[in-house]
């Protein structure tokens, strides 16, 4: 049975990419940092497709927990065919305001987590025979920018570099694409106003926030689309377009 890895797949977009993967026949390894008796119901929602699932901690922007998590996966489900990078966190925060500890600490989460799992998760997808793939998640922010999170914005900015040098380094062996998520309701976005939300859907032409589940819908598509490496797919609701 072919066998995924989800970074930081607890809650939101994690959870919904790992019940997609389960659902489309795939055993999934859900890793979570500190929200364990999360990541053990998405595992049982895994189990209730009639896939495996394992349940990993571990600090993803630690080499060494990265690699550990790599090798947990692999043995525990027989192998590891895709990766999905989808660990992050987030901070609003002006730069005048901004801790130089911050910045690191955003750009050691969001990026270097998805470069120790790629970088520890090589020579089980070169093993792979199901056309092995990464997808690394970044943000409209990395096209846009923040005033108030200039280092989130940075930190998805510097996953996309990562992921066309990463398909250019890998191919033609392992394919690397990135999904650049909108506005989605999540708990990470669930402190916005009531004034952000009408700005915020102000200029999303489809007029709704997406879903954890459409950006699932975004790497299913990505991990099957043998044809493409290299590539951002942006998923906004046409927000990107204004």
């Amino acid at each position: 049975m072919p066998a995924a890895l989800v970074t930081g797949s607890s809650r939101g977009i994690g959870s919904a990419t790992a019940l997609r993967f389960a659902a489309d026949g795939y055993d999934v390894a859900v890793n979570y940092h500190s929200s364990e008796d999360a990541a053990e119901r998405v595992a049982d929602d895994i189990r209730d497709h009639g896939q495996e699932a394992i349940v990993v901690g571990a600090d993803v922007s630690d080499a060494d927990d990265a690699a550990q998590l790599v090798d947990a996966t692999a043995d525990a489900l027989g192998g590891l065919d895709h990766v999905v990078n989808n660990a992050g966190i987030d901070q609003h925060v002006h730069t005048d305001a901004l801790e130089p500890d911050d910045f690191d600490r955003i750009m050691d989460v969001n990026v270097n987590s998805a470069f120790n799992v790629t970088k520890a998760a090589l020579p089980r997808l070169r093993e792979s025979t199901d056309d092995p793939s990464v997808t690394n998640i970044s943000s409209i922010l990395a096209h846009t920018g923040a005033a108030i999170e200039c280092h989130y914005a940075s930190s998805k900015g510097a996953l996309l570099s990562l992921t066309r040098s990463h398909a250019a380094d890998f191919a033609p062996e392992i394919r690397v694409n990135a999904v650049a998520p909108g506005h989605v309701e999540t708990d990470m976005t669930a402190d916005r106003t009531a004034e952000e939300k009408r700005d915020e859907l102000a200029r999303i032409p489809v007029n709704r926030y997406g879903q954890p589940e459409d950006i699932a819908d975004a790497v299913a598509y990505l991990r099957d689309a043998t044809f493409v490496t290299g590539e951002t797919l942006n998923v906004n609701g046409g927000e990107l377009m204004q």
